[in-house]
């Protein structure tokens, strides 16, 4: 276990950054086709019920020039859809296809199946405690 506060943040630190790099790895593995970037995108779109590309980088703190190549690549895997924004007619909101609810659901199963063998031995406690950091975690970012 880590000792001081800085040796504990640097094993944060350490730990996370594996955690993405396995995140990574495993959206590659579930959808040869989509980006980790791409994957976390469609994602957050689906969540939303549709979304405008200013809001996936403000979200996540990208470049809109990122957001927009990650769009286009999803555009022209059938994935994502763009829809005029019933209140704006200038701009554009982005919506899943059925093909991209399909993949996400596909994914989503195959993912859930693999969080639910890795923590398979964590206790219940555990896994509400875990679960309560990372949302205390993400709610400050």
């Amino acid at each position: 276990m880590p000792g001081g506060r800085e040796e504990s943040v640097d094993t944060i630190q350490r730990e996370l950054t594996a955690f993405a790099r396995r995140a990574r790895a495993a959206a590659a593995r579930l959808h040869p086709e989509l980006s980790f970037v791409s994957y976390a995108l469609l994602s957050h779109i689906d969540e939303r019920h549709g979304c405008r590309a200013t809001d996936l980088a403000t979200h996540y703190m990208l470049d809109k020039s990122t957001v927009s190549r990650q769009v286009a690549a999803l555009e022209k895997l059938g994935l994502v859809e763009r829809r005029p924004d019933p209140a704006d007619h200038r701009v554009h909101v982005l919506h899943p296809t059925e093909a991209g609810t399909r993949a996400l659901s596909a994914t989503h199963a195959s993912r859930r199946a693999a969080y639910q063998e890795r923590l398979a031995d964590w206790s219940t406690e555990d896994l509400a405690r875990f679960a309560a950091y990372l949302l205390r975690y993400n709610r400050n970012t």
